[in-house]
């Protein structure tokens, strides 16, 4: 089990689909847009991508683009990529590692690296974790309407 450091968003998903599905819905564009943000993703060591966070006006949030850049990429089992988005999420890491179950998958998934000290750090590691845990809860979602990503 992994340690949970406080500056790190950390969670587990047991999916029921095969590891090569889930693999898919984090590595495919398209699909990765359908439960995440907009992208422009390879899976590849060293590709720059974006993320387009789209604007909230009813949250006075104009929107955002997330710099990231894949560091680790290991079909079908880890994917770490790093998400710069100014401020306390500067050089962060997100990692997903899968690895078979006997139910299906396990997805371990971390973002790591906030910046606490920064003014907004805490903050921004909150928001972190409830995004993550919508977008999460959406990837489980969609895996489960049976769409082949």
């Amino acid at each position: 089990m992994a340690t949970n450091p406080s500056n790190t968003v950390y969670k587990e998903l047991l999916l029921p689909q095969p590891r090569e599905q889930v693999w898919r819905a984090l590595t495919t564009p398209e699909t990765l847009a359908r439960w995440m943000y907009p992208n422009d993703f390879e899976p590849r060591l060293g590709h720059r991508f974006t993320f387009q966070v789209p604007a909230k006006p009813e949250a006075e949030f104009p929107g955002l683009t997330v710099r990231c850049e894949v560091l680790e990429c290991e079909p079908p089992q880890r994917l770490v990529f790093s998400w710069s988005a100014g401020g306390a999420v500067e050089d962060t890491r997100v990692s997903f590692q899968l690895s078979p179950h006997e139910a299906g998958t396990r997805l371990l998934f971390e973002h790591s690296g906030f910046d606490l000290s920064q003014p907004f750090g805490r903050q921004a590691l909150k928001g972190a974790g409830y995004g993550w845990g919508a977008m999460l809860d959406a990837l489980s979602t969609l895996l489960n309407e049976s769409v082949k990503p």
